[in-house]
């Protein structure tokens, strides 16, 4: 299902713990991390489609967790062009995504990486807020950043929280120089 303009409809699921660390899972056979992410099949809600790919990717089912919230909007990522399938009718050329945060309410040992014969992930850990900005595949970044920033909210919530969360979002932002060289 991809849309007029070659997007594919996605979820993006970033899940948080007590502590507020968020859920970074290593897809499998690579050294590339992400969030938990799928397709929204037809006829699919965004909702009924996060919590499909919870339970496929995490093995987390609707009980386990808390809907903290989610983005207003579609977030958009295009593919480089070497990823572009350009054979297939449509073509896509990334994805739409709508993101969820999600608190998880069940214990540790209840993840389950392996729910169906080809997982996602093979390894998984917690990673402070910010942290999955600068270490995703670089055309997700802005994504990434973009879903964080409109989900922090719900996660933190006091003026002294924001603040906090704001500050080390900052600190992480590298300082671009430009260097010129003449001859």
């Amino acid at each position: 299902m991809i849309d007029a303009e070659g997007f594919r409809p996605n979820v993006g699921i970033i899940l948080c713990n007590e502590e507020r660390r968020l859920f970074w899972g290593k897809r499998i056979g690579q050294d590339a991390w992400q969030f938990p992410q799928g397709g929204i099949d037809e006829n699919e809600s965004p909702e009924e489609a996060m919590y499909r790919e919870l339970e496929e990717e995490v093995g987390l089912k609707h009980n386990q967790v808390e809907v903290l919230g989610s983005t207003q909007d579609w977030l958009r990522y295009r593919l480089p062009k070497r990823y572009i399938r350009r054979h297939c009718n449509p073509v896509c050329v990334g994805q739409k995504q709508r993101w969820f945060l999600l608190k998880v309410l069940c214990e540790e040992s209840d993840f389950c990486l392996d729910q169906t014969s080809s997982p996602e992930f093979d390894h998984w850990r917690w990673v402070k807020y910010w942290y999955p900005v600068d270490k995703v595949v670089y055309f997700k970044r802005n994504v990434y950043e973009q879903a964080l920033n409109e989900l922090a909210p719900f996660l933190f919530t006091d003026k002294a929280e924001k603040t906090s969360i704001a500050c080390s979002y900052d600190e992480r932002k590298p300082v671009s120089r430009r260097v010129r060289l003449y001859r």
